[in-house]
């Protein structure tokens, strides 16, 4: 199967606004200031590049502009109601790129949306909590068996469709279905709390699930950090996790033309992950466990880690749409489980190569 891939590209801006359309006495509603994050998810076709593997800077190129005018502006004098979902659909009108599937808008570290092409809005905020467990059913010496406590990041995951209204979910409702769930997990040994007496992110994402969703109908996803290289997330119907690996390497785009940039030598600190989808083992309470998926990968991860990618001789191209396709390709071999690989040259901007399913939103 030829996987499908989507470009990310992101830019940064700083701006103020208030929010008139937010009830009496929400923070929101007077003048206040973001550091912002706008990102467009592409399945740019090849032709709209320069040359082959140019599609992240043709992007730029077009996103720029546009967010250079948001950029220490007061939002309100460009967008009448600047929401973050009219902030989403002033970039995706006065930033056309073919192929455009999403445009996402990150307020905050801990916050932002996706409005994509239904008109879907899929709204997301990151909540922390301190817990100690351990896992019961591992092996003799799986380091999991100990207790042990991780500081978890949740991210709970809404969707609605929006339409054309300026507000789809509140990011406060969220916290409003959050805040019982850290009552119970927060500062506990997750063990001893009912229907966590195995705790694996994978359960634990399960568990919270159930406990908003009946309250909660547009929820659409949970996702469960247990470290910040790893997680797993929930979404009614199937488990996902993902491991994240950080790659320093070199590379030369042979396919650019003189005088870029890009045809010189030069390196980056790629992030990748690695997202798997497979059924619950119902003994030990995850999909795969994390310390496989790293022992699996190690071999392909020796070949590109620290390496000049382009001595690679099976690798036909080093921009990160064809890196991301060969590594998914050569992951599947020994990890069918795999679906998706997200590689990222630079913060927010990167490629995805995914087979059939889409996953979680994972936040930058």
């Amino acid at each position: 199967m030829n996987p499908k891939t989507t470009f990310i590209v992101t830019e940064s801006f700083e701006a103020a606004r208030h929010v008139g359309v937010l009830p009496e006495g929400h923070r929101s509603r007077g003048l206040h200031g973001h550091s912002f994050l706008a990102t467009i998810h592409c399945a740019m076709p090849e032709f709209c590049a320069t040359y082959p593997g140019g599609e992240i800077d043709a992007i730029k190129a077009r996103l720029q502009p546009q967010v250079k005018k948001l950029d220490y502006s007061l939002l309100n004098d460009l967008i009448e109601v600047p929401t973050d979902e009219n902030i989403a659909r002033w970039i995706s009108t006065h930033c056309y790129v073919p192929g455009t599937e999403a445009i996402s808008v990150q307020s905050t570290v801990d916050e932002g949306l996706e409005i994509d092409n239904h008109r879907m809005a899929h709204v997301w905020r990151r909540y922390y909590f301190q817990a100690a467990h351990r896992l019961p059913n591992v092996a003799v010496g799986h380091k999991c068996g100990n207790m042990h406590g991780h500081g978890f990041a949740v991210v709970l995951q809404a969707t609605h469709d929006v339409g054309d209204g300026d507000l789809s979910i509140d990011y406060d409702l969220l916290d409003t279905h959050w805040k019982p769930i850290f009552e119970l997990l927060d500062h506990a040994c997750l063990n001893k709390i009912s229907g966590l007496e195995n705790p694996t992110s994978e359960l634990i994402s399960q568990w919270i699930w159930n406990n908003v969703k009946q309250h909660f109908p547009e929820l659409s996803a949970v996702t469960v950090y247990e470290t910040a290289s790893c997680g797993a997330s929930y979404n009614g119907q199937d488990v996902h996790i993902w491991k994240e690996f950080t790659l320093d390497s070199s590379v030369i785009m042979k396919h650019a033309p003189d005088g870029n940039k890009r045809q010189k030598l030069h390196g980056y600190t790629y992030t990748l992950r690695l997202h798997l989808s497979a059924p619950l083992d119902v003994v030990m309470g995850w999909a795969i466990d994390f310390g496989d998926v790293k022992n699996k990968f190690n071999p392909i991860f020796k070949q590109i880690d620290h390496k000049p990618l382009h001595e690679i001789a099976d690798l036909h191209g080093t921009d990160v749409a064809n890196l991301s396709r060969w590594i998914l390709n050569k992951a599947r071999i020994e990890q069918p489980e795999v679906y998706r690989v997200d590689l990222y040259e630079t913060k927010g901007c990167g490629a995805i190569s995914n087979i059939g399913k889409i996953g979680p939103i994972l936040p930058f």
